[in-house]
Order: structure tokens, then C-alpha cells, then sequence
């Protein structure tokens, strides 16, 4: 019997703590394949007294017995590839044993991230605050169709890399970036030695991989990157990442057909945040804004930057459930907001008008937009050594039915810490 594939996904602007819940619910699944993104979303995941980044590996990995896929959808930069798979080795995880890189996904070649930089000195004042990954300029000649993959570095490869090279160095000029020779060289010649450490590994047609997996019966988990409000086509435009990030993206990333997509689990943060520029309603200027920050270690897995911090927002979140289709919602960082007095919910948004919605407008303006707050009681409580929901103090479970209220969709999961073992796994 042909099985259904889940998707696991971020419902806010990324950083929602993707990583941990994949690795949580990873012994359920066969295969967990990642769909879209780059090496700048970060996916942390703490156990045994250790923190493990990962940035293009899924977060499988450190599981037995469950194979890894970096699907189609991905940008890959080799040098930051090996430098990732190098420390998992080094950490005694058997890598090659568990990864499988799609032939289609597109490679990051050292102009990439030249350009990227270049490109975003360009915008000056309107820069969208993007991690200089290069993962921008990547899937525009992915979309402009002179991109190069994973599968080109099998035939040919000198002079299709030259020629990508080549184009870029002339569109660097055109912004009045003439790169340094010195500098290109060093970093092309540590971006060819990674791409043959890239050859070592196993390279899959990935479609067909994990269909025919689907068919025998196989169990498959698809691990989405950043977050719901980062999405190209739904997000915060132009303040967003470049490629589609809703749960559709696994269908386009894995070759997946709409009517392979089983559950849907969506992740949110008890409160919101935000890295880089672009519209946040609910962001806080103040003291409290700061607290979540540092309660919340609330800073780039990849970058260090520090994250914007406000209340949770569920008209947006509303939005993303309904994009995404999910089925059963994730809560995560509860533990941060352990000991406040009060916490508030964005239901609403007041626009310029006097107009007051429910519903995501076209344009979230933070100058245009004033959220519509419904104030709780905290719980005062210190929850992160709790193992059974039985234990949640009475405020807090009246903030989970609140939510589920509000959301009109379960909350099943619920963080109470970074350990893989700070997870509650609520009965249904």
C-alpha cells in the first residue's frame, strides 16, 4: 500500500525550532527528506550534554536506521556542506551510511555569495537582511534557468562551471564590484576540493527515490527550512527567502504529488521573532521584548544575529495554518514565558483606516499596523523538568485551549526545553 508523506513546517518567520522536532519524532519515519533552502537556516538540536547546528543535513541525522535526503528544492554550497558533514563524522556519526543528495539541486558557487553581498550594498537603505549565503542569487539562475547541480558535476563540469563563473564576474562589474583575483582563486580553489569531497557521496534521482520508497510502504518525514511568513509567494514580500517554504514546496522540492502529502505538522514559538529586515507587528521595543530575547537565547544558530522578540501573532499564524493545511500544531520555547505575569495574543489587526481583521492583508506595514491584543494570566512555574501534561499548572493548560481556540487546530506537541527529552507529547 502506497504511504503518505508528512511535512513538518515552520508557521512564523523561521528559527521556530525545527531541528529539535524532527529529531524528536525522526524514529517514526524511514526517511526524512528536506525540501527547499539553504545553508543560511540554522536547525539546532541539543541531547547527551551536546549542541549540533545543522545548516543543510537534515535533522535526522543522528537517528539509526533512518536515511537522509537533501531534495531537489535545496541550494547546496559545498565548502559549507563539507565543513557540516566533516563534524558529524568527526562526532562519530556515519554519515554516508545516511545521506542521499538529490542530483537536482542547485549548487552555491563562490560568485553566488560575491553577488549576494554586491546585490545588497546596491539597495543601501531598502536591504532585506539577507545572511550573504549567496542563496538568493542561487535560485535566481535557478529560475532564469542557467543555474548549475548537483548532477553537473558528474559530466562536463570545468566548462559549465566556468561559464556560470564567467557570467557572474561580468554582472559583479556591472554593480562596480570588480572581485579581487587573489580572493576568487583562493575561494574557487577550496569550492573545487569541496566539490569532489561532494562526489564521495551518494547522488540520487530523489523523485524517484522517494516515491518508489512511498510505494513499498515507507514512512517519510519532509523537513522544511525557515519559516511560513518567509515564503516567497505568501510571505512579508519583499522581505522574504527565495524559495517556497509552505508545505506545496515539498511537492515541488521532493517531486512529491499533492495527494502523496499525509500530515501536516505546523511549529510555532509561544511568542514570535523575526531575523534581518521586514515587517513585525507584534515586535517589542521595550524591557519585555528584551527579556524574551535573552530568556529565549534568542540569537542565529548561523549567523549570531540578534532575533527581534515580540508576542505571538495568530493572525498570522491563523494564515499559515491555512496555506500550509495543517493538521496538528507544535509548541515550542513555552518554558521562556514561565515567569511572566501576563501574556498577550495578537487576534487582530487595526489598520490605517480604523479597519480591524482578523485576516492577513496584502501588505503588513509595520507604520499601518496595530495589533489587537487579548491579555492572559501567566503561570509563574518553572516547567522544564516536567514529563507528563498532568503536571502544567492550570494557567498554562487555559493557554493551550486558548490557543487551540483561536487556531481551531490541535496542539499535540509541546517544547518545554532545548533537550530532545524536554518534549511533551500530549494525548490525543
Amino acid at each position: 500500500m502506497t504511504k503518505k508523506a508528512d511535512v513538518l513546517l515552520g508557521l512564523q518567520w523561521g528559527d521556530e525550532g525545527k531541528g529539535k522536532v524532527v529529531d524528536v519524532l525522526t524514529p517514526r519515519y524511514d526517511i526524512v527528506a528536506r525540501f527547499q533552502g539553504g545553508p543560511n537556516a540554522g536547525h539546532t538540536l541539543e541531547f547527551e550534554g551536546k549542541k549540533y547546528v545543522l545548516r543543510s543535513i537534515p535533522s535526522g541525522i543522528f537517528q539509526q536506521g533512518q536515511i537522509n535526503v537533501i531534495g531537489g528544492g535545496v541550494v547546496l554550497d559545498p565548502v559549507l556542506f563539507r565543513g557540516e558533514a566533516l563534524e558529524l563524522e568527526n562526532s562519530g556519526t556515519a554519515l554516508r551510511e545516511r545521506l542521499k543528495i538529490s542530483k537536482k539541486a542547485h549548487l552555491i558557487l563562490p560568485t553566488h555569495r560575491l553577488l549576494d553581498a554586491a546585490l545588497e550594498k546596491a539597495k543601501g537603505d531598502t536591504r532585506i537582511g539577507t545572511t550573504g549565503k549567496g542563496i538568493g542569487p542561487t535560485y535566481t539562475d535557478k529560475i532564469s534557468r542557467s543555474g548549475l547541480r548537483v548532477g553537473d558535476i558528474l559530466e562536463d563540469f570545468p566548462a559549465k562551471y566556468a561559464k556560470a563563473r564567467d557570467r557572474h564576474i561580468k554582472r559583479l562589474e556591472s554593480l562596480g564590484e570588480k572581485p579581487d583575483a587573489a580572493t576568487l582563486e583562493k575561494l574557487e580553489k577550496d569550492w573545487l576540493e569541496a566539490i569532489e569531497y561532494l562526489r564521495t557521496y551518494d547522488l540520487i534521482d530523489s523523485e524517484h527515490y522517494v516515491n518508489n520508497a512511498l510505494k513499498e510502504g515507507k514512512q517519510i518525514l519532509c523537513e522544511g527550512a525557515q519559516g511560513t511568513m518567509l515564503d516567497v509567494d505568501f510571505g512579508s514580500y519583499p522581505y522574504v527567502t527565495s524559495s517556497n517554504t509552505v508545505t506545496a514546496g515539498a511537492c515541488t522540492g521532493l517531486g512529491l504529488a499533492p495527494g502523496r502529502i499525509g500530515d501536516v505538522f505546523g511549529i510555532f514559538k509561544a511568542y514570535c521573532t523575526r531575523v534581518g529586515s521586514g515587517p513585525f507587528p507584534t515586535e517589542l521595543h521595550d524591557a519585555t521584548g528584551a527579556r524574551i530575547r535573552d530568556l529565549g537565547h534568542e540569537y542565529g544558530a548561523v549567523t549570531g544575529r540578534e532575533r527581534r522578540c515580540g508576542w505571538i501573532d495568530l493572525v498570522a499564524l491563523r494564515y499559515a495554518i491555512m496555506i500550509n493545511g495543517v493538521t496538528q500544531l507544535i509548541m515550542m520555547k513555552s518554558d521562556v514565558l514561565d515567569d511572566f505575569d501576563t501574556i498577550k495574543a495578537c487576534t487582530h489587526y487595526r489598520l490605517p483606516d480604523g479597519t480591524v481583521t482578523d485576516c492577513m492583508p496584502y501588505s503588513i506595514d509595520n507604520a499601518g499596523i496595530e495589533p489587537v491584543y487579548d491579555t492572559l494570566p501567566g503561570w509563574h512555574t518553572d516547567m522544564t523538568g516536567f514529563t507528563s501534561e498532568s503536571q502544567f499548572p492550570k494557567e498554562f493548560a487555559d493557554y493551550i485551549a486558548y490557543l487551540e481556540k483561536q487556531l481551531e487546530t490541535p496542539i499535540t506537541i509541546i517544547s518545554i526545553g532545548p533537550d530532545r527529552r524536554q518534549t511533551i507529547i500530549r494525548q490525543k
